[in-house]
């Protein structure tokens, strides 16, 4: 658990600020920053992956589309992280889409192969990238499996707890999210319907188990709320 939090504070604070050309001097003169809109697309399926993305305010979301043309949200991206990096992996082609989800979405983009260079340059930079590319691979598989083997209920409450672990605060014996996710977004990340997301949280919220509203999910117990799961 802690390889990830470190993980997780490596994404989603320092990496924008060693990465955004702006703070590299060499980069800062010639980059501008891109702005989007809500359903706005940084970039399509099949478009050469010659970018990695950092996120400078908004939110974007990072899916692909089945065969029926049905879309499938793979991940939901806030600010200060980063998105578009299987371009580090070898991918040439971009096999997902991202897409704007608000109307201020600010996006700084590097070039793979300035990336590639800062990476040189910088070893821990290098490792902990290597590391972002085979942790996010993970939580995809680890989506595909739920989806397979376990009920809506366990796939919704696996997510708030991972969301707990990653991007928590704690208050007290409790742990707080800012809550960027709509039921909707909820749904879509856990392979179910928004009707059946609102049935299980409130029925968590009536057992105390957690607490929410616009603004934020509290979680009363984090292991409680596994058990729940099981």
């Amino acid at each position: 658990m802690q390889d990830q939090s470190n993980l997780w504070f490596f994404e989603g604070v320092d990496l924008y600020n060693v990465l955004c050309p702006h703070k590299v001097k060499r980069m800062a003169d010639d980059h501008e920053f891109s702005n989007y809109k809500k359903g706005d697309y940084i970039y399509f399926p099949d478009e050469p992956a010659n970018h990695i993305y950092l996120i400078s305010d908004g939110r974007i979301k990072v899916g692909s589309f089945n065969n029926d043309g049905k879309e499938m949200v793979k991940a939901i991206l806030s600010k200060g992280e980063i998105f578009g990096e299987m371009g580090l992996a070898g991918e040439e082609k971009r096999g997902d889409f991202a897409q704007a989800m608000d109307d201020n979405v600010r996006i700084c983009q590097l070039n793979i192969e300035d990336m590639k260079e800062l990476m040189r340059d910088n070893q821990p930079l290098s490792l902990n990238m290597i590391k972002l590319i085979g942790w996010r691979l993970r939580k995809v598989e680890r989506r595909i499996e739920g989806l397979v083997h376990k009920d809506a209920k366990t796939r919704v409450i696996e997510f708030l707890t991972e969301l707990a672990d990653e991007k928590g605060q704690k208050v007290g014996f409790e742990t707080m999210i800012k809550n960027h996710f709509t039921h909707k977004d909820i749904a879509s990340l856990t392979g179910t319907s928004r009707q059946t997301v609102t049935t299980i949280l409130n029925e968590l919220r009536e057992k105390n188990v957690i607490t929410f509203d616009r603004r934020r999910i509290l979680i009363r117990d984090v292991e409680k709320l596994s058990e729940e799961a099981a």
